[in-house]
């Protein structure tokens, strides 16, 4: 499901009980989206869920051609460990050893956050952090930070995991003057919603 501010923008019913595929999942959603990325279908899964997510988010901020001043805070608990497990394979697989360089430049968690700076525009900081589970006190002390400093107008913050079929994602856009206070417990309350 991609719901955005509680809205439910779309939602697909598993074939099987259980896990729904990945890939299936965020094919259809890229396209009832209409999201327009040519690099899309290039990227990892990891890549992929935060993009998407990120997108959401960002089309309705009508961004300007120019830079735009968003940081990207993002967390998980697996980094890019779906992704290094598909390196490992091929480096293991002696009859067909070619590691792809199209994967491996996936085996770092802060690329996804390249893809959304490059299709968004942002050339603010970004940081990608790995947690046992999701840290609200983390992301709000980092992103009232950046605020505070004047190092970004806006900061992008979340928790986007993903372990083979089992994926998450959690994103908030803060600003200085906000609707809703940028406290821990606000944060928690609405990451737990899902």
């Amino acid at each position: 499901m991609v719901s955005l501010n509680g809205n439910v923008l779309f939602s697909e019913v598993p074939i099987t009980i259980g896990a729904e595929d990945f890939s299936t999942f965020i094919k259809n959603a890229y396209k009832f989206l209409q999201t327009d990325y040519s690099k899309f279908f290039k990227m990892d899964n990891l890549s992929k869920l935060a993009f998407l997510a990120a997108d959401v988010l960002l089309k309705k901020e009508n961004l300007n051609e120019e830079e735009n001043n968003i940081a990207l805070i993002f967390s998980n608990k697996a980094s890019s460990l779906d992704t290094d497990r598909k390196h490992q394979a091929a480096i293991e697989n002696d009859a067909e050893y070619f590691p792809s360089p199209a994967v491996f430049v996936y085996t770092l968690p802060n690329i996804c956050l390249g893809e959304i700076s490059i299709k968004h525009r942002l050339y603010s900081e970004n940081s990608f952090f790995i947690f046992a589970r999701f840290n609200a006190e983390h992301l709000q002390l980092y992103a009232n930070s950046l605020l505070r400093s004047g190092k970004a107008e806006k900061v992008l913050c979340g928790w986007v995991d993903l372990d083979e079929n089992s994926y998450d994602a959690f994103l908030y856009l803060v600003e200085k003057q906000g609707e809703i206070e940028h406290k821990t417990e606000e944060i928690t309350r609405l990451y737990n919603i899902l």
